[in-house]
């Protein structure tokens, strides 16, 4: 069994805390194991303007495979659809609420933002989805960590930012949510708040080790919707939104994908047993492809609810 692990997570406060809960996890699970943090800066992190989420993971994932690290702690959403690098998902830990939330100025919600608002987001699925249902609001790209985003309100003048709730929750700052947008209309990234821990192809020492902190619910719906991305022939950046949930062994998937511009949208979805998770959303994915044929206009494509 292995007893020491060195674990490579970026320096930033959420990578820090999420890999801290992996951490604790693995005490739990392995306390013999002696656990090493490596904080690792990446050329993304040096050039944060025009890095994208898959430069900081693809860096992190090359010391993983070079062996100077021994596990990656990831968000799931931010992994690559079709990973290039020799590397495995060892475990996923029980995932944190996946809604995204509205950061916004006080005094304000979703309802009474007035004609013309503009909320911060760098997202592409964010913000086709924000033009769908309030088309009059504008979204300003914005980029940086967290705290970084949430500044821009009053550095700016931003009515508010978009954000992932879960990161906000491990980050302690559950008090500057506005408002949380419900899974029934706003779908969250695939993947979205819940933590991947990567180990070398073929390291079967540390994978069972890392594999007692491997939650399978988890692991199922992030299974089915990072299956959607893939059969869709995309990554982080594409205009979709996935959810999947579990109930009684039985797991159901929803997936919209938008248009840019929000105007259109085409959502499907699919149920079954677990076990056939990548099935479930590979179906879905080519549901989604057959009617989007990827964002373009179709035919047979609905136009969003407004």
């Amino acid at each position: 069994m292995t007893d020491r692990l060195r674990i490579g997570t970026r320096g930033s406060p959420l990578a820090l805390a999420q890999t801290d809960l992996v951490v604790r996890a693995l005490r739990r699970a392995a306390p013999s194991v002696k656990l090493d943090l490596v904080p690792l800066r990446t050329s993304g992190d040096r050039t944060r303007r025009t890095a994208r989420t898959l430069d900081f993971t693809d860096e992190i994932d090359r010391c993983l495979e070079r062996g100077e690290i021994d596990l990656a702690v990831h968000s799931a959403k931010d992994l690559p659809a079709r990973p290039s690098r020799r590397v495995d998902v060892a475990a996923f830990l029980r995932r944190e609420d996946p809604r995204d939330c509205l950061v916004l100025r006080a005094g304000r919600t979703f309802r009474t933002l007035p004609h013309g608002a503009r909320l911060g987001s760098s997202s592409l699925r964010r913000r086709a989805q924000l033009l769908s249902i309030r088309p009059d609001l504008e979204v300003v790209p914005i980029r940086g960590n967290i705290g970084t985003r949430i500044d821009q309100i009053d550095r700016t003048g931003l009515d508010g930012v978009i954000l992932a709730s879960a990161g906000l929750r491990r980050l302690g700052w559950t008090g500057r949510i506005s408002e949380f947008l419900s899974t029934d209309r706003w779908l969250p990234a695939p993947g979205q708040g819940a933590i991947a821990v990567e180990v070398r192809e073929g390291d079967r020492s540390t994978r069972r080790t890392v594999a007692k902190i491997d939650h399978l619910p988890t692991r199922a719906a992030v299974v089915a919707e990072r299956a959607v991305v893939r059969t869709l022939g995309g990554d982080c950046d594409l205009p979709l939104g996935a959810i999947a949930r579990m109930r009684k062994g039985r797991l159901r998937l929803r997936a919209a994908l938008l248009s840019p511009d929000g105007r259109l949208r085409v959502t499907a979805e699919a149920s079954g047993p677990a076990a056939r998770s990548e099935a479930i959303g590979e179906k879905v994915g080519r549901t989604l492809l057959a009617f989007g044929q990827g964002t373009t206009r179709v035919g047979r494509a609905h136009p969003s609810d407004r």
